[in-house]
């Protein structure tokens, strides 16, 4: 430990900050593709619909339920799921994760009832359980959190990058394949991204590390430095064990939090297409062109408010401040819904506020957890979030059926982000700005 620590007190900052950034390089950037893969696989539906519905005669409230019941799958295996990758190690778990959950999602190509639609999107929620609290505790034991903001959110660009990457993509591979082999656009849609994710998946196995420890790129001397940096920060921490991130009431706030604003963010993920379409444009490689715009915006926010929350060192106003934003976007959108070139602008504030609320969640929670609180606490939230996963696309869909429109939903959304910015101060300053 003293050659660690004695090129720490040499080197200084500048070779902490070098040190970081060359983690945040070597790992990044791959999870960031995995992410996108996910992100993708899990939303896709949302421009599948666009020829899906009236391909198979499903109604609003089929698509609704069907893009909703993946959650159902997601929130009741999502804690056995990091149970499991405790035990075996993130590197094995985070490969058979992808891999299953791309083989489920090329499957959704065989879609022909209600019924299969359902079945293969819980099955998906089951498949995809337990991803995104496997990567952020993943995170937790590579970086401090000094340096967690930001490779959080780095990490969760993957969001906003599905949907500058994934819209334009799944538009031209539903336009350009549409009828090839037999197969409607949606179907190749489904197919070709769910491989992608299955590719990825097995790349985990063989470019992974599960710790710092097993890290054979990083030198004795850096592998002490960052364990050090860990440690130092872990007896900060309230909560350690694997009965505290289940069971604290601190917890469960944070998980409450984190079920609004994953009201906004889901609202817009699924129904961003169909507004967009709504407003009058038609074609699907347009629609697709068009979402790439709020995400976008989104991808900005995000880099922007994660620099500043880790400079600042201050993580309730930058949680809160992009939830208020992302519901004045929402409620803005259902004002000018007629007008493409306003409701694509509000659309972008909503998009960049809501998104923006994702990362800076996630910087939020490892602030009081660590360790198997940690896993299991992460676990915890991510569930109940994805039970407003479920809720949201439901509720917007029986919206539009019962009304002709999506606005009335659209503004119960939007007062979910305000609900979630006000629990965010029920935190106490001191245990979560650091």
């Amino acid at each position: 430990m003293t050659s660690g620590l004695a090129l720490k007190s040499t080197d200084g900052l500048a070779s902490d900050g070098a040190l970081y950034a060359r983690l945040l390089a070597r790992l990044i950037p791959f999870l960031l593709i995995c992410y996108v893969a996910s992100y993708l696989d899990r939303v896709n539906v949302g421009f599948a619909k666009l020829q899906m519905l009236s391909d198979l005669k499903f109604s609003e409230t089929v698509y609704g339920f069907g893009a909703g019941v993946f959650f159902i799958g997601y929130a009741l295996f999502e804690i056995p799921s990091n149970v499991i990758m405790v035990r075996t190690g993130p590197r094995i778990w985070i490969g058979r994760i992808m891999v299953t959950w791309g083989l489920v999602s090329a499957a959704m190509m065989f879609v022909t009832t209600p019924m299969s639609f359902y079945v293969l999107r819980f099955l998906l929620g089951v498949a995809e359980a337990g991803f995104i609290p496997a990567i952020i505790y993943y995170l937790t034991i590579w970086f401090p959190s000094s340096h967690r903001g930001k490779a959080s959110a780095m990490f969760l660009a993957g969001i906003p990058l599905s949907g500058i990457v994934g819209g334009p993509v799944s538009g031209w591979i539903m336009t350009s394949f549409h009828g090839a082999n037999g197969l409607q656009g949606w179907q190749w849609m489904f197919l070709i991204e769910g491989l992608f994710a299955t590719i990825l998946g097995i790349v985990c196995f063989f470019f992974l590390d599960n710790d710092v420890a097993s890290a054979k790129w990083l030198s004795p001397s850096e592998k002490e430095r960052i364990a050090a940096d860990i440690a130092a920060e872990a007896r900060t921490k309230p909560l350690r064990s694997a009965r505290e991130g289940l069971t604290s009431g601190r917890v469960w706030l944070l998980s409450g939090t984190y079920f609004f604003f994953t009201m906004g963010l889901y609202g817009i993920s699924f129904w961003l297409p169909t507004i967009i379409r709504d407003s009058g444009v038609k074609d699907p490689l347009h629609v697709g062109l068009l979402t790439a715009i709020p995400y976008t915006g989104a991808l900005i926010g995000m880099y922007l408010v994660g620099r500043s929350s880790d400079r600042r060192q201050e993580r309730r106003w930058h949680l809160a401040g992009p939830a208020i934003v992302g519901a004045i976007g929402l409620a803005a959108s259902v004002l000018v819904a007629q007008n493409t070139v306003l409701a694509l602008a509000a659309l972008t504030v909503a998009a960049a506020g809501t998104l923006t609320c994702v990362p800076q969640f996630y910087t939020l929670a490892p602030s009081v957890l660590t360790g198997a609180a940690a896993a299991m606490g992460l676990a915890l939230a991510n569930s109940i979030g994805s039970v407003a996963g479920f809720v949201s696309p439901y509720l917007l869909g029986w919206v539009k059926d019962a009304t002709g429109s999506t606005g009335n939903g659209v503004l119960v959304l939007s007062a979910a982000l305000v609900v979630g910015s006000v629990l965010v101060f029920l935190n106490p300053a001191r245990l979560v700005n650091r």
